[in-house]
């Protein structure tokens, strides 16, 4: 496939290409462009020209089309989710899970669209009024990882759109086929030509050529905490507005009086969910030790049970991205297991055959776990999980602030005081109390600390693409 640029596809200037390839099977699925800074200004370019009509597009228009590009979105999501599957490797129901879902997030901007409104004052004196009005910041570029390329990149794209602002998009390097996909079925379904541009390439190459570029007025990254910070330097440049979703080290709290079934189930379902490569993931926990051994053991029963589905078979989860993300967890684990935790399930690469040419890593619990172990003080970013014994609940606050993230916390008892207690004491931009679900496509979504600035989703991520504007009139008063 080649770029997504002004409606067409567009080859890259330099001619150079990259690989992708299946996590499952190493084997080639495509090639895309390996963009450099001539392709990042010709998406830009053509960003910059469709800003200055789609800027004037009635937002009942605008509302309108987006709606249209949701139901495009599910008349597509089965061929979506085949190129998603091929290019992640996750099972191919969670794939199209993943359309759907991102489909219902755009839906929910347009919505919030129709809710935006000026406002006049009454005014100081006759014949002055003042006008508070919003107008979109202008071209955005939009960043996104692998671990969910849709969704992540509905996040950005659906509140740029109905904000009156147009978009470059860079996919991830190991996803940029479903995207490129989705630049074209969106074209198709009435999308102006140049409001959408698809590049792709590293994020040295057109990445940095993007940020750098001084026609964006926003950058939307969701990512490393690393590079976020690497793109706030490079944005502050040209002062850039900045949305930045990045790291996590979410920690869940379980009392001693807390549902077990039920918290065990939501860890499980939540740590190892996407094979563990999500940023608000579950990656460690902190137990009440009279209840300690307990968890564990159902924790290893429930998390035991889930299956890797091999090369062309079935099972909940699948192989991670690539050899990089494959190697932290492995690193992890040993690192553990060095340092005198207990491997209670996996731990070690799974072989055989199916599984012999992909990056595939079993669910794995870490019992005993200490501050002294990377699982409990860096983001995983796989389907490994720290366990740690405290004696209060206190204890257990203070070593899940004890980090430099602040993404997502999740506490579990059946003392309603204790509960919003401990929830209002982590330092965290989400917390869940007793179980833990999607989050929301109509509430905040955003880090504190090194977990990032600003938020997504609903209204909230649709005013991070306005900027206020102040009109102040006079006017001869004829009476």
């Amino acid at each position: 496939m080649d770029m997504f640029i002004d409606g067409t596809w567009r080859a890259g200037a330099s001619g150079a290409r990259m690989e992708i390839t299946s996590p499952s099977t190493g084997a080639l699925v495509d090639t895309v462009p390996l963009g450099d800074a001539a392709d990042a200004d010709a998406a830009v370019t053509s960003a910059a020209r469709a800003f200055e009509r789609w800027k004037r597009v009635p937002m009942a228009e605008r509302v309108a089309l987006q709606k249209t590009l949701a139901q495009s979105m599910r008349d597509n999501a089965e061929a979506l989710g085949r190129m998603l599957h091929a290019e992640l490797g996750r099972p191919f129901a969670a794939c199209v899970a993943e359309i759907g879902r991102s489909a219902d997030l755009l839906e929910v901007y347009a919505e919030e669209g129709l809710r935006l409104a000026a406002t006049m004052s009454l005014g100081a004196a006759p014949g002055e009024k003042t006008i508070v009005t919003r107008e979109p910041v202008g071209v955005v570029v939009a960043i996104t990882p692998f671990n969910y390329p849709i969704t992540l990149l509905m996040f950005k794209l659906g509140a740029a759109l109905i904000a009156g602002c147009t978009v470059v998009a860079k996919p991830a390097e190991d996803t940029p086929l479903s995207t490129l996909m989705l630049a074209e079925i969106f074209h198709r379904a009435g999308l102006p030509a140049g409001v959408f541009n698809v590049v792709t390439g590293d994020g040295r190459g057109i990445g940095a050529a993007l940020i750098a570029h001084p026609v964006p007025r926003k950058i939307a990254f969701t990512g490393g905490t690393a590079a976020g910070k690497a793109i706030a330097a490079a944005a502050a440049q040209t002062m850039k507005r900045l949305t930045l979703e990045l790291g996590g080290q979410s920690a869940a709290i379980v009392c001693a009086d807390a549902d077990l079934d039920k918290a065990t189930n939501a860890i499980v379902r939540h740590g190892f969910a996407n094979t563990g490569q999500f940023c608000y993931r579950v990656n460690r926990v902190f137990v009440e030790r009279p209840v300690y051994e307990d968890v564990l053991v159902r924790l290893a029963g429930k998390a035991g049970a889930l299956t890797l589905a091999p090369a062309g078979g079935t099972g909940d989860l699948g192989p991670l991205v690539n050899e990089k993300i494959f190697a932290n967890s492995a690193r992890q684990s040993d690192d553990a297991r060095a340092k005198g935790a207990r491997i209670l399930i996996g731990g070690a690469r799974v072989t055989g055959a199916g599984y012999d040419d992909g990056f595939y890593f079993p669910p794995t619990l870490v019992a005993d776990a200490t501050q002294q172990m990377l699982v409990m003080t860096e983001e995983t970013f796989g389907p490994v999980l720290g366990i740690a014994p405290v004696d209060s609940p206190s204890e257990a606050l203070g070593l899940a602030n004890a980090s430099r993230y602040g993404l997502a916390g999740f506490v579990f008892t059946r003392d309603l005081a204790r509960g919003l207690a401990l929830c209002e004491g982590l330092e965290a931009g989400s917390v869940w109390l007793n179980d833990i679900h999607r989050s929301s496509h109509y509430v905040p979504f955003g880090g504190m600390k090194e977990s990032g600035l600003g938020r997504e989703k609903g209204r909230y991520g649709v005013e991070s693409y306005l900027e206020y504007k102040t009109i102040y009139l006079s006017y001869e008063v004829p009476l």
